[in-house]
């Protein structure tokens, strides 16, 4: 490899991705969700905005400063369409990195559609979704693991969803990556460099240290990579299985703890039949509850497929409770049953194991003690749920949500199993080379560092028009 393509690699490494043909024109979209309300945002982007927008408003903004409110009246030509303001980010000081506006209105659709369509007579186009944070992406405001959390924000239905969505948004996530791809850069170069000295025969990247830091970088990624379980499940709801004999007090507890009667309550045994699921917040994690048939053995062919159902959901929850009536089991029988529970757990499962109706028996010294029916016990109860999650969700490190960069990360994971495998073998220098531009590769795919066009607008077109 010549010097010209040595400092072309290592531009690639370095450098972020430069987009070419950017589209700057004017858009315009709603920013606040469609329906009647207080008031409406429309967001307007663009080289020229405030020229195009200018006719539209009554008072002249032209030696306006950014990051100033103006209130006016909204109009096309002689027609008023209301009265509000307008919120000026002009150069460079904005979300998107361009010229932007911020129209406030009232929240009429009708007020909302006429302004819309004055905007667009003007010169305006209307955006297509993910378009505003596309162009923040495009413009260096934020990178792509970050335009990633904005939509994670908005989708954000409990505090820890939240809280995962603002780290990944303030970068947490991204250093990390960068990090792991500037600890290879060094060794990236050196070997490239190797190259160019092809017929000396000269070693400039020792494989001891090179092997050390793959090693390192592998517990790292593998780090991350475990991390995507609870990341998934903190999004979507932490699946909890509520299991038991019938009559153990099961949907009792599911009503208590969803606050309604969602499932129904008898004393006939065997009266859930098939699995009964929702969702609540609990110390602001979300739970998603399911309530099961009563483990039992029975004859019945419709009861059958409900307990059957129920030891499938045994296997695919986070949490299991395990909830017994006291008056019911003696300690041999209860640990056959937990035995059997035990071995269907999925690998990083937990078992909780309750004791329930203790307003008519004895609580037990070994297991968390409750009555659902008298609501008594159920703060132990969602101090045990939220504990590990808790515990999770206030270290420092990272959480993984997202998928794509999940695989990501399993790709890169693969190229530096490559490498060691090579460096076990002796391989050459440009072998070597190609498996760490394939690592750095997938670890520049999550940040946007390396990506491709389709790539992009598919993550944009999940997003909401106006953001």
């Amino acid at each position: 490899m010549g010097d010209f393509a040595l400092r072309t690699c290592l531009a690639l490494y370095f450098c972020p991705m430069q987009a070419t043909g950017l589209a700057t024109d004017p858009i315009c979209a709603l920013s606040t969700p469609p329906g009647v309300g207080g008031i409406a945002v429309i967001r307007c982007s663009g080289a020229g905005s405030l020229q195009l927008f200018q006719p539209l408003f009554s008072k002249d903004l032209s030696a306006a400063k950014t990051h100033t409110v103006h209130f006016g009246q909204f109009a096309e030509g002689e027609a008023w369409i209301d009265e509000g303001v307008v919120t000026l980010f002009l150069g460079k000081a904005s979300y998107t990195g361009e010229e932007t506006l911020e129209l406030s209105c009232h929240g009429s659709p009708y007020i909302q559609q006429r302004l819309l369509q004055a905007l667009v007579g003007a010169g305006f186009r209307m955006a297509e979704p993910g378009e505003f944070t596309m162009r923040a992406f495009r413009n260096g405001k934020l990178d792509l693991s970050q335009a990633e959390a904005v939509a994670d924000l908005i989708a954000a239905e409990s505090q820890a969803s939240h809280q995962l969505a603002m780290h990944q948004l303030r970068g947490g996530f991204s250093d990390e990556i960068r990090e792991l791809r500037e600890e290879l850069i060094h060794f990236a170069s050196m070997i490239e460099l190797e190259l160019d000295f092809s017929e000396e025969d000269v070693e400039f990247a020792n494989r001891d240290d090179l092997k050390a830091l793959v090693e390192s970088l592998l517990g790292k990624i593998k780090r991350l990579m475990d991390s995507f379980a609870t990341g998934v499940v903190v999004k979507e709801g932490v699946p909890v299985a509520i299991v038991g004999k019938p009559n153990a007090g099961k949907s009792t507890l599911l009503n208590a703890l969803l606050n309604e009667d969602r499932a129904i309550v008898s004393d006939i045994p065997g009266t859930t039949r098939d699995t009964v699921e929702d969702v609540t917040n609990i110390d602001g994690i979300r739970f998603r509850f399911i309530d099961t048939a009563g483990l039992r053995e029975t004859t019945d062919e419709i009861e059958a497929i409900g307990v059957e159902r129920s030891r499938t959901k045994i296997g695919e929850a986070r949490l299991v409770l395990y909830l017994y009536d006291p008056t019911e089991l003696d300690d041999a029988q209860l640990e056959t049953e937990l035995q059997d529970i035990r071995a269907r757990l999925s690998d990083g499962a937990e078992l909780i194991v309750i004791c329930n109706k203790t307003d008519l028996a004895s609580p037990h010294p070994e297991h968390l003690s409750i009555s659902a029916k008298q609501g008594q016990g159920l703060e132990h109860l969602h101090t045990a749920l939220t504990a590990s999650i808790s515990e999770t969700l206030s270290s420092n490190n990272t959480v993984v949500t997202n998928a794509r960069h999940h695989a990501a990360l399993l790709a890169a994971q693969s190229s530096l199993m490559e490498v060691l495998n090579g460096l076990a073998i002796s391989i050459t220098g440009d072998f070597l080379a190609i498996d760490i531009r394939k690592a750095l590769h997938h670890l520049g795919e999550i940040t946007g560092e390396v990506t491709h066009e389709d790539l992009l607008d598919f993550i944009f077109s999940r997003f909401c028009i106006g953001k």
